[in-house]
């Protein structure tokens, strides 16, 4: 046994996450062929229109856009066979584990939702945890859950990464590493779907806010992994991820964060598991060699696979091209290496290697003894020279609600690919096997340095001012050239941008 994880979930999207985190370990439980994984609730920090018991005014939508606009709102949950969102204004709404009362603390001083007093500067998310009475608060609270354990192995932080809160987080994680300097801080920076049309002055708000928290969250944790659908994280927002077999509202937190939870549940099953063998600091350490404390996630979800395939089968049919699709938010582009990464493939069925069909010759994925080889041995062909750490799970991320009904007809109710749609409606698909992997790879070098470029530009810099609120500007420079050291990283050598030294001399 690994020991306990505390969990933190800071701001609104965090709990949208969260929530549906939650719910697939609630679940983990209800079948007998289920891994039995070890986790604890810990602080959820919210805006008082948005945290679950508040009494205030509940402006905050879950569903929404992430502005407070409403989803698809009729009262309850969605019927089966609907692939709208039931009506749920907070992530509460289809939270369906029970928090301890300890769990939630509502950040008064600020609305989820509105034209004034929000939390949308990092300054601003700092200076709350320089109260000493909400600091006295929240240490209360961790001493609490860290008791309550009988081997505390690490904390994991959910931490929105687009306002505020990546200030609150910062001085989360500085907390955590102070007080808890030989346990894994694991944190994993959010972001919902951006909008394609935004007002300058908050775009900038948000890149600030994304680049330094990307800057103090990685310094205090032993990894940090930024996680979004948006396809980028910089001034102009690309167009959000697309997967064959999910058919998403990308402005729905509903759904996005749905998506996001489910990879999460699987990227960090390794250290969760009973049968585990390593705890949350051996996973952590086994990424982030060299200085790279940044890791990108990838996901296919579902994993496109035949029912009654074998393993060898299922991975041979996708030598050519992984059907994964990047989760951390930068222009993608095809990743033919990577330094280390740890790869989790669940929900397939471990029929024998030998069950190729008769006259085609045996791959060396039929020749090898058990699905964890069959996978590293995959790995070890697409990944030539990487750290690859492999994990064969047979159970499925179950999909049932209130987890999204958004799925292709082309999927079966274990989440296997049909040869045409089925008759029956796509919301009976109830589990889907997954493939998810955290990479160091040197595309991190193309995020880290944009952030850092796209800061230091002209048209930006005319926002400094007021978009460093609450910051001094030795700290925020300060911020930036460690963000730029970070991304010196992830260089091969040959793919250094040419314009970094043109930057550098502004």
């Amino acid at each position: 046994m690994p020991g306990e994880a505390v969990t933190l979930q800071l701001g609104h999207y965090s709990g949208c996450v969260g929530a549906h985190w939650w719910g697939l370990q609630g679940r983990d439980g209800d079948t007998a062929a289920a891994a039995a994984l070890c986790r604890r609730d810990g602080p959820v920090a919210d805006y008082r229109d948005c945290a679950p018991g508040d009494t205030g005014n509940r402006r905050g939508d879950a569903a929404g856009d992430g502005k407070g606009n409403p989803g698809a709102a009729r009262t309850g949950a969605a019927p089966v066979g609907s692939q709208d969102a039931p009506s749920v204004r907070l992530w509460s709404d289809y939270l369906n584990v029970q928090l301890h009362p300890k769990s939630v603390y509502v950040i008064r001083q600020y609305l989820h939702d509105g034209d004034c007093d929000c939390l949308e500067a990092f300054g601003q998310g700092e200076s709350l945890l320089q109260d000493p009475a909400c600091v006295e608060e929240l240490e209360d609270r961790l001493h609490f859950y860290v008791e309550e354990c009988d081997y505390l192995q690490g904390f994991q932080v959910l931490c929105d990464l687009h306002n505020g809160f990546s200030g609150v987080g910062a001085k989360v994680t500085e907390l955590l590493h102070d007080e808890y300097s030989r346990k894994g801080i694991l944190t994993w920076g959010l972001t919902p779907v951006l909008s394609a049309v935004a007002d300058p002055q908050n775009s900038f708000y948000r890149l600030m806010n994304t680049a330094l928290g990307i800057a103090h969250l990685s310094r205090h944790s032993s990894l940090f992994c930024p996680l979004s659908l948006s396809g980028s994280l910089g001034i102009k927002p690309e167009a959000p991820v697309t997967f064959p077999y999910i058919k998403y509202e990308a402005s729905l937190n509903y759904h996005s964060s749905a998506i996001l939870a489910a990879a999460l549940d699987t990227l960090t099953a390794p250290y969760r598991l009973w049968s585990s063998q390593g705890s949350m600091m051996h996973f952590a350490d086994s990424l982030t060699f060299s200085g790279r404390k940044v890791v990108a996630a990838w996901a296919a979800l579902p994993f496109p696979a035949l029912p009654g395939s074998s393993l060898p089968e299922i991975l041979s049919a996708h030598q050519q091209d992984l059907p994964w699709k990047l989760l951390s938010s930068w222009r993608e582009q095809k990743v033919s290496c990577c330094f280390a990464q740890s790869v989790v493939l669940r929900g397939i069925c471990q029929e024998k290697p030998t069950s190729s069909c008769p006259g085609q010759p045996r791959s060396p994925l039929h020749r090898c003894e058990s699905p964890e080889e069959v996978l590293q041995q995959f790995l070890h062909t697409q990944f030539p020279g990487a750290f690859s750490t492999a994990h064969v799970l047979q159970q499925p991320c179950d999909t049932r609600p209130p987890f999204p009904q958004f799925f292709s007809p082309l999927l079966t109710r274990r989440g296997f690919l049909l040869d045409k749609a089925q008759g029956y409606s796509s919301a009976g698909v109830e589990s889907i096997p997954v493939l998810a992997a955290l990479q160091s790879c040197p595309g991190l070098h193309s995020l880290l340095w944009g952030l850092c470029r796209e800061l230091r530009a002209p048209s930006a810099r005319r926002w400094g001012s007021s978009g460093t609120a609450g910051l001094e500007h030795d700290d925020f420079q300060e911020a930036l050239e460690e963000l730029k050291t970070l991304a010196q990283c992830y260089e091969m050598g040959f793919g250094a941008d040419g314009s970094e030294d043109e930057a550098d001399s502004d």
